[in-house]
């Protein structure tokens, strides 16, 4: 079942807390990368840690990740009025074991996601005039979580044009992310139990 929290601000404590533990379309790429097992592996054990501790681990931001959270008001604002719309914040959307947070929700069937780029890049990305494959991951996972059927990407950069380019569900790419999460999700089970036999953990009794 769906559940959409619409008060909970993005980065805060309250919102790590309520996505601690289960995959997130941000990480859908992670779990996709077949020849990069590092990181698929690194992420479930992160995933594991929290379920067990309970507690979200630390995140660390880059110079560029905080520059991007800061002109993200900036962008949304200029899509609302070149877009006549009024995109409509949540902090997080859960559906069953997997989460996403999208940037904002489109009238009834749409999402917004923004993405912020060195000027430089996003003439690159302008020049190239096509979805760009490195969202493709999270952006499907979105439709898919949030059970919505269109997300407009906005690639933006104060003083340049902002690059939107529409997506829509990939059914057949759904598909396999379905089968993916739900494998990955099946292993983060199995690896929380083995770690809590490894220390002797148990489930605390009801009272």
């Amino acid at each position: 079942m769906m559940e959409i929290y619409e008060d909970l601000e993005q980065g805060t404590d309250e919102w790590r807390a309520c996505r601690a533990g289960i995959p997130t379309a941000s990480c859908f790429r992670n779990i996709l990368a077949k020849g990069q097992g590092k990181t698929r592996a690194s992420y479930m054990r992160r995933l594991a840690a929290e379920i067990i501790t309970g507690e979200p681990l630390e995140n660390f931001t880059t110079p560029a990740m905080e520059r991007g959270h800061l002109l993200e008001d900036e962008a949304r604002s200029l899509y609302a009025f070149t877009h006549d719309v009024e995109p409509k914040q949540v902090g997080f959307i859960r559906n069953g074991r997997k989460g996403c947070s999208p940037d904002s929700l489109l009238d009834s069937a749409g999402l917004l996601e923004i993405k912020t780029q060195r000027g430089d890049l996003l003439i690159e990305t302008i020049l190239k005039d096509e979805f760009p494959s490195t969202f493709v991951a999270q952006v499907q996972g979105q439709l898919w979580i949030a059970e919505r059927e269109y997300c407009d990407l906005l690639v933006y950069s104060p003083g340049l044009p902002p690059f939107v380019k529409r997506a829509y569900r990939n059914e057949p790419y759904i598909a396999q992310l379905a089968d993916a999460v739900a494998a990955f999700n099946d292993e983060l089970s199995l690896l929380v139990e083995k770690i809590k036999k490894y220390g002797g953990i148990s489930e605390p009794k009801a009272a």
